[in-house]
């Protein structure tokens, strides 16, 4: 029997909105295992890129945040102790391993710069590339959320959820309560997927294809 699939549901917290700009301080990364079970953590606040500047826009509103600034700033470690450790800590766990976020455009966008640049690997389950400590494709928390849940109109920035989804933690911009939320909140798509059922010859590398490279059974369904 194939071991089972794991979610490293990521948050992070930075000074800007550019990795080629700014700098990562904080992220947080929970485990979701494909049965909906929590089963890990990861924390850690970064020194700032000395190649980097922060954004003034940004910092304006960290302002306005002075305890999540604190947990995003308070006793740092340099990427390049960081990102090897997160690197073997997400490798130490068995089957497939998907990143996942909410948006992933920009969580994974960090992670991945810092990756790297200071661990040699990848978000994207590219191996032709080198390493990747992720061997599935990273997954968009809100658009599985709108496939789970059989929307068509994309929604703006907040997860249209109830408050209960996401287990009673505060979106606080402290990275580990975010990732604590969203990793809940997939949690509760992965049991309600649970609930659908199958469809496996959808996504069968042998099955007969259609029009689009699609399978012939989806093509001839409405």
């Amino acid at each position: 029997m194939s071991a089972s699939a794991h979610y490293f549901v990521t948050d992070v917290e930075c000074d800007g909105p550019d990795p080629a700009q700014n700098s990562m301080l904080s992220f947080a990364t929970v485990v979701v295992r494909e049965d909906g079970t929590l089963c890990g953590e990861f924390e850690a606040v970064l020194t700032p890129r000395a190649d980097r500047a922060a954004n003034a826009r940004t910092m304006e509103w960290w302002a306005s945040e002075p305890e999540a600034w604190k947990a995003a700033t308070e006793n740092p470690e340099p990427p390049e102790a960081v990102m090897p450790r997160f690197a073997g800590w997400v490798e130490s766990f068995p089957g497939r391993r998907c990143f996942a976020a909410k948006p992933v455009a920009f969580d994974g966008a960090w992670i991945d710069a810092y990756l790297r640049a200071y661990a040699d690997s990848f978000v994207v389950d590219m191996p032709v590339w080198g390493r990747s400590i992720f061997t599935a494709t990273p997954l968009d928390i809100g658009s599985y959320l709108i496939g789970v849940l059989g929307r068509t109109d994309p929604f703006y920035r907040d997860l249209p959820v109830p408050a209960e989804w996401f287990g009673d933690h505060p979106h606080s911009h402290r990275a580990i309560d975010d990732a604590r939320g969203y990793a809940c909140v997939l949690a509760r798509l992965l049991g309600l997927a649970r609930r659908t059922p199958h469809r496996d010859d959808f996504f069968s590398r042998r099955a007969d294809r259609g029009s689009h490279g699609l399978p012939q059974t989806l093509t001839k369904e409405s």
